[in-house]
């Protein structure tokens, strides 16, 4: 059986540097982004806030949305974010465990 997928936003801080991902844990995904494990574009702009998140019933179908809302502007994922999230909580402490 394939797991779920999900999309999700890091986000530096409101209305900071936006990072837009899919997983199949997105959990771990998160601590890592969190913690800086894996170098590249989070850890380099501090992206460590998990801000808006979307499951999927595959991680092909949460891939394929990812790369739909990568060519979206950026109002449109704030927008988003925002429907989700008003304040741009954290929520990785709400996300259930994997």
């Amino acid at each position: 059986m394939e797991k779920h997928g999900f999309v999700y936003i890091m986000a530096s801080g409101r209305n900071g540097t936006l990072y837009l991902g899919a997983t199949s844990d997105l959990p771990k995904r998160a601590w890592e982004h969190r913690n800086g494990v894996v170098e590249g574009f989070t850890r380099k702009h501090r992206c460590k806030l998990l801000v808006w998140y979307q499951m999927y019933e595959s991680l092909d179908a949460a891939r394929y949305r990812e790369l739909q809302m990568k060519r979206w502007q950026r109002t449109w994922k704030i927008r988003e974010i925002e429907g989700l999230n008003p304040d741009w909580d954290d929520l990785f402490d709400r996300l259930p465990p994997s």
